[in-house]
């Protein structure tokens, strides 16, 4: 499975935004990595490079690398509506992202863990596969393994204090999840400006 495997606090600190949860390093050193990091905000940049910023910033924040969001952008432009807002709809049904709304992770990263390693079930079948496509009607749960079960309450209790989405019906005491609905635009935050990520492709 590819994924981003790299330095993960650079990334936020050029940006300038958290895009792998809370970070005590960008909080420290909020200007960009390097040598000239803290004059470095002030250059102007070019449309282009404000476009390319939105779009690897959402990727980074879903963990997904280009050829792979390349895909979800070009099915979110086949189907009927507004592309950008289709294409931030496909991110967030993914399994790894829906166990993370749900309390399973408290970041997408160890949500992603928990799918990869077998502990989650999607109608009764384990799915392994971090970019399942979540829909409306499907209950995820934690598997009865024991060191399923063990991680799961390890992880609700890490982000019982994170308020839940009104997109999900959440069970803590059943360690499970129904997906009621498609996220509406306005319940999503993903800190980018979708419309120029389309723009972007579109050229």
């Amino acid at each position: 499975m590819a994924r981003y495997t790299g330095p993960r606090t650079k990334i936020s600190r050029r940006f300038g935004v958290s895009l792998f949860g809370p970070s005590k390093s960008l909080e420290r050193r909020n200007f960009p990595p390097g040598q000239h990091g803290v004059r470095a905000g002030r250059k102007k940049k070019s449309e282009y490079s404000v476009a390319l910023g939105e779009k690897q910033k959402l990727r980074f924040q879903y963990g997904v690398l280009e050829k792979q969001f390349r895909g979800y952008y070009q099915e979110a432009a086949r189907r009927r509506g507004i592309t950008g807002v289709i294409l931030l709809q496909l991110l967030e049904c993914r399994l790894d992202n829906v166990c993370y709304r749900a309390g399973l992770g408290n970041s997408r990263q160890a949500a992603r863990q928990m799918v990869n390693h077998g502990h989650i079930l999607v109608n009764g079948h384990c799915v392994d596969i971090a970019s399942f496509q979540v829909k409306p009607g499907d209950v995820i749960k934690v598997g009865s393994k024991p060191s399923a079960q063990q991680l799961a309450l390890r992880m609700l209790d890490l982000t019982q204090a994170v308020p839940a989405v009104d997109w999900l019906e959440v069970d803590r005491d059943k360690m499970e999840a129904t997906m009621s609905r498609i996220p509406e635009r306005s319940e999503i935050d993903p800190q980018v400006n979708e419309q120029l990520i389309v723009e972007l492709y579109s050229r």
